[in-house]
């Protein structure tokens, strides 16, 4: 997916080279994991940071030009990661700068980049070319020389904090000769803004007076105030302030008086007075009017949605912020809701004649105020809210034409504004709690701080309060709704507060996570957004791009209901939230939906879809959209990291592993090129096509090539099979990916040849092949009942006579079966009577007997009864069922006709097993052209549709005999033209694979009844064990293996569709002492305790079940099991947990 990522790859379409990860100097200073410090570079002296993340070495572009030298141009773009995410390209390198280190001039190639705080990065090229060691926490590095001599070069180190000492110790110290520096540190004075050098604002000095002159004029709007039927008025006593308070409130209120603002009251109604502090350290005077608004009707005006106004910023990259002075001031009261205003104080009753602060309705009122002043202007250059007014441009002269603009319709409509307040001509701007500029949309600086040093919270009102500011940057933070999960859950009403690991862990990471929040990019016209969904159980995420930046992040936690939804309608909801979250960017134009299921590319075309799922299917028509499958995760977004996280750290890691690769090919390439040498490459002329680049390595077109000299092709497809980041892929897809930046001779039939001797590729991959091994069919029987096949159908319900268990028994050639009733329990002495007087004393003693190898046929008592009887016994091969194909349809078919007839008639199987059996002899075969029961006896069964045959038509003794013989002729014809055509059926679908005595094989594990109970248990167990030697070939399609002692229990004779040849050179080991297996060759997992118990209720009584922990190599595993079946299957378990209790 990496490679496939936009944001890998440049605009030329080549793959992006590398990253290299800066942090800033503060950083590095105190970070003991990083090295920095200042030093020459052509004579110029340079902060440079020693940087084991970076591949390259890189130089400010902007100290660049000191050095007056010219960079050489690349024939490909460098993509650079930096630590707040962003990239940046370069396509130039700097050959030849003398850096200076200890006395000594080393080379060095820098590529220039915008760096943030140093101006030299040193990365991994140089650090390896010149044996570099990095002493971390003694902030050293060693650099070894030509010569071999070692120097080390010391780093900065954190600055030591003052100490404070006596006058007597100064006094010491001076007559020593110490020097003494006296410094007076004071704060430089910011210089005062004059309207007079703003330019354009300078025009309109009046709209910026000190303070208001008076009462508004009338306005398009009047502040009323509308009561809910049968409100009546409402006076409450006032608070008691503090004598600064009554100061204060003295102050005001006179300065209010003067104003016209207010006036003396007589109205029934009364609000008390309470102080705000301002960010200023001045109070403002608000009035309490919670009562009032109780019974106030709301104005339902909207105000604009944030990150709507935020789109409108994009591409602007000059602006001015206008902070209008005490806003609601500037609006009158209607004559008739002037009363309602009515405040009491310690120094009398007043009333407002303007827009107090605390209103229920006052910002909705304002907001269609300044909608209706702004309108000329709204969305082209001004966005507007309530009393914020910000002035956007592109370009200077755009910005001064709009400016103008603003002020003088503030001036027209006597508007006035704050001066202090205001910003003009910033080229960034702080607005609603986030800071804007021409990158993007970034946090608030001021609001991380408050974040960073947010106390974990200790109930949930606070764990709102954290959610509530946290949440107001949500769309900064990839899948913010799941990492707040557990925090959320702390808010609901019936959730107990528990402060616990996983809490704590969430808000920490939720913290980082705003801390170094991305910047995000504004969208720049409505084409080319590309939508990222992912779901999971915990909750819905996607990511909206557009051209390869980031927009927003998007995520919710899943509702009740749709925690029992299927995957593939939890990955559909998550392409329908996209779509309904960011309807006002994606509707009505073309956008791109990548989704890593691949079902939902083809949800168009699907027939069958639930309720729920056409009425999504029909909003997603609704828009202009093409879903795409996107393999693994859609997260093609770098996450903005911090280089001090542990995740970036083994990142690097992985880097420095690599790094020195292209040194091992190019040393490799040379040896490989020389004359003795060459001819072992079996280049075929490829040689005179490859050109030498830059690095100094040899390519075909933009394919590095691998010599076969110094083994590196296996150390490449090793890394791109065998590493923690590319987990045994097949040969097709290990191909494709290595053909992007690798060449070689034969590269694909070499890669298929090494997937192919993967020793555990062939233990755990599953087979797309044919089955081995061509159909090989028993013998036709010669005469009825000759030759018969058996199997039992087990764990049916227990009947009121205790039977759990059909025998079913089939005569081979005319289909005729009989099915009957057992226990499971039923020893075999039992058995043996039911089948003489059910099978011998009807039908005669049988020449053979085909059965799978269950144990009552394996047992010797069974053998020795038809060694007596001189039937012989034919066991099915080794876990190949399809031997006993006869027995196996006709039990497909019983469980069908039972099903259907406790359906249809009620009451338990064994009621209905005899009249099951005659329906299912009358049943028309087609292998033999007639029903069972009249290919035995000649004749049709009388039945309620079939009467007995009379008169001319009935047969005689004698021609019902010949009719007999003619009829088993007949079916025999039947069966052996109904052989050919499966067997060349079968054979179709099926290849010829034949092994040698001595061959090593590898053996399916459980390959036939998939028995592993207990849900996700052994689904990580390897499918094939061994290998194992051939030593003896029975048979066309049966070897006999050599098995070890683990394994003796298990029969050894096996059908070839279970074997695989094992071609690997790895070391033949088989680690069975790790697997457990029975002699059905299933895995064996027991269990080691007992860990809790339930009452589980169900519609009509209550079963108890336990939660039981079973050993697995893959660490604990928990399943619930019926109490009863697992105290009657392994007792102790029980046993030990009674001694445990007593």
């Amino acid at each position: 997916m990496r490679r496939d990522c936009p944001q890998n790859k440049n605009a030329g379409g080549n793959p992006a080279r590398g990253r290299a990860f800066v942090i800033g100097s503060g950083e590095a200073k105190d970070d003991p994991n990083v090295v920095t410090g200042t030093f020459l570079l052509n004579n110029v002296y340079a902060s440079i940071l020693f940087d084991t993340g970076a591949d390259r070495s890189f130089i400010s572009s902007e100290f660049s030009k000191l050095l007056d030298m010219t960079p050489t141009p690349l024939d490909y773009k460098y993509t650079v990661e930096l630590a707040d995410g962003k990239l940046i390209e370069t396509q130039h390198i700097i050959k030849g700068c003398v850096l200076t280190l200890a006395d000594h001039q080393l080379v060095i190639d820098l590529m220039p980049v915008t760096l943030g705080s140093f101006d030299v990065v040193i990365g991994m090229d140089w650090l390896s070319a010149n044996h570099a060691e990095i002493v971390c926490n003694e902030k050293v590095v060693r650099v070894t020389l030509p010569s071999g001599e070692q120097i080390s070069i010391q780093g900065e180190r954190r600055g030591i904090p003052l100490n404070i000492m006596s006058c007597m110790k100064a006094s010491k110290y001076l007559k020593k000769g110490y020097t003494a520096i006296l410094a007076l540190i004071s704060e430089q004075p910011k210089k005062e803004r004059k309207i007079e050098d703003i330019a354009v604002v300078r025009d309109y000095s009046e709209v910026f007076p000190d303070d208001l002159p008076g009462l508004p004029p009338a306005r398009q709007v009047e502040f009323q105030i509308d009561l809910t039927p049968g409100a009546a008025p409402i006076a409450k006593a006032p608070y008691r302030l503090a004598p600064t308070e009554m100061q204060e409130l003295s102050n005001q209120l006179q300065e209010l008086l003067d104003k016209g603002f207010i006036r003396p009251s007589f109205s029934p109604w009364g609000a008390p007075v309470l102080f705000v502090k301002k960010k200023d350290g001045t109070f403002r005077m608000c009035i309490d009017y919670r009562e009032l608004n109780k019974v106030t009707i709301k104005n339902r005006y909207p105000l604009p949605r944030i990150d709507d106004l935020f789109d409108q910023l994009q591409g602007s990259s000059f602006y001015s912020k206008i902070d209008l002075r005490s806003g609601y001031h500037q609006l009158r009261i209607q004559e008739d809701d002037i009363p309602k205003t009515a405040f009491r104080t310690r120094y009398g009753h007043y009333e407002f004649l303007v827009m107090p602060f605390g209103l229920t309705n006052a910002p909705a009122v304002f907001m269609d105020l300044m909608n209706r002043v702004c309108k000329p202007y709204l969305d082209k250059f001004v966005i507007v809210f309530i009393d914020d007014i910000l002035i956007y441009s592109k370009t200077q002269e755009e910005h001064a034409d709009h400016l103008r603009r603003v002020l003088e319709l503030l001036k027209k409509e006597q508007l006035y504004a704050k001066f202090s307040k205001c910003d003009f001509w910033i080229r960034e701007v702080q607005f609603l709690g986030h800071v804007v500029n021409e990158e993007g949309i970034h946090v608030d600086p001021a609001k991380i701080e408050a974040i960073k040093n947010w106390a974990a919270p200790k109930t949930p009102t606070e764990v709102r309060q954290f959610l509530g500011l946290a949440g107001y940057y949500r769309r900064f933070i990839e899948g913010f709704s799941k990492i707040a999960q557990s925090l959320t859950s702390l808010t609901h009403k019936d959730k107990k507060f528990e402060w616990g690991e996983k809490q704590d862990a969430a808000f920490n990471l939720l913290k980082q996570k705003l801390c170094s929040a991305p910047i995000l990019s504004l969208p720049d016209g409505c084409e080319d957004f590309v939508v990222y969904c992912d779901a999971s159980k915990q909750g819905l995420g996607c990511v909206l791009m557009q051209r390869e930046k980031v927009i927003a992040y998007a995520s919710r936690q899943l509702k009740v209901h749709e925690k029992n939804y299927t995957t593939h309608d939890l990955e559909l909801g998550a392409v329908v939230f996209a779509l309904k979250i960011w309807r006002h960017y994606l509707y009505g134009t073309k956008c791109t939906i990548f989704t890593d299921h691949k079902s939902l590319q083809h949800i168009f075309d699907q027939k069958e879809l639930n309720m729920r799922q056409h009425r999504w299917v029909e909003l997603i028509g609704d828009y202009d959209c093409a879903i795409k499958y996107h393999p693994g995760k859609a997260n093609v977004v770098a996450d903005a990291l911090s280089r001090k996280e542990t995740t970036k750290r083994v990142r690097a890691l992985q880097l420095t592993i690599h790094s020195e690769l292209p040194n091992q090919i190019r040393v490799a390439q040379q040896e490989a090129l020389k004359t003795e040498n060459l001819t072992l490459e079996a280049m075929r002329g490829m040689d005179k096509q490859m050109k030498q680049k830059d690095d100094g390595a040899y390519y075909l077109l933009d394919r590095i090539w691998i010599p076969r000299f110094g083994d590196l092709r296996k150390v490449v497809m090793d890394e791109a099979h065998k590493s923690r980041y590319s987990v045994h892929r097949g040969s097709d897809k290990m191909y494709h990916d290595l053909k992007a930046t690798y060449w070689w001779p034969n590269m694909k039939s070499e890669i298929a040849t090494y997937v192919s001797k993967c020793l555990t590729c062939s233990k755990v991959k599953v087979e797309y092949q044919k089955p081995s091994g061509l159909l090989q069919q028993p013998e036709i029987p010669v005469w009825k009942w000759e030759q018969i096949s058996m199997d039992f159908i087990t764990k049916l319900p227990k009947t009121t006579s205790g039977c759990d268990t059909i025998w079913v028994i089939v005569d081979r050639l005319t289909k005729s079966a009989h099915f009957l009733p057992i226990k499971e329990t039923d020893k075999l002495e039992k058995l043996t009577r039911i089948y003489l007087k059910e099978i011998v004393s009807r039908h005669g003693v049988p020449t053979s007997i085909i059965s799978d190898r269950d144990s009552r046929f394996t047992a010797h008592f069974w053998k020795s009864l038809h060694m007596a009887l001189g039937t012989r016994l034919d066991m099915s091969t080794a876990y190949h069922p399809q031997t006993d194909g006869q027995s196996e349809r006709t039990i497909q078919t019983l469980e069908d006709m039972l099903r259907a007839c406790v359906i249809d008639f009620g009451n338990s199987w064994e009621t209905h097993l005899p009249l099951v059996e005659f329906s299912y002899n009358n049943s028309y075969h087609t292998s033999i052209g007639a029903a069972p029961f009249e290919a035995l006896y000649g004749r049709k069964c009388r039945s309620p549709l079939c009467w007995a045959e009379v008169g001319e038509s009935q047969l005689t003794g004698p021609e019902l005999v010949h009719e007999t013989t003619e009829k088993i002729v007949q079916i025999r014809n039947r069966m052996a033209a109904a052989r050919d055509r499966q067997k060349s059926y079968a054979d179709k679908r099926r290849k010829p694979l034949e092994f040698q005595v001595g061959d090593q094989v590898l053996l399916k594990v459980s390959p036939w009844k998939g028995v592993i109970r207990f849900g996700k248990r052994g689904k990580l167990n390897p499918r094939y064990i061994g290998p194992f030697e051939i030593t003896r070939r029975i048979g066309p399609v049966a070897y006999e293996l050599q098995l070890p002692q683990e394994l003796s229990s298990v029969h050894n004779v096996f059908h070839v569709s279970n074997l695989k040849k094992c071609l690997s050179d790895e070391t033949l080991t088989i680690p069975l002492e790790e697997i457990q297996i029975d002699e059905q060759l299933h895995f064996i997992e027991e269990p080691v305790e007992i860990m809790d118990r339930e009452l589980k209720k169900l519609k009509h009584s209550k079963i108890p079940i336990v939660k039981v922990r079973w050993n697995s190599r893959r660490g604990p595993e928990y399943t619930w099991e019926r109490e009863d079946q697992m105290k009657k299957k392994y007792p102790h378990l029980f046993a030990e947990q009674a001694n445990t209790g007593t």
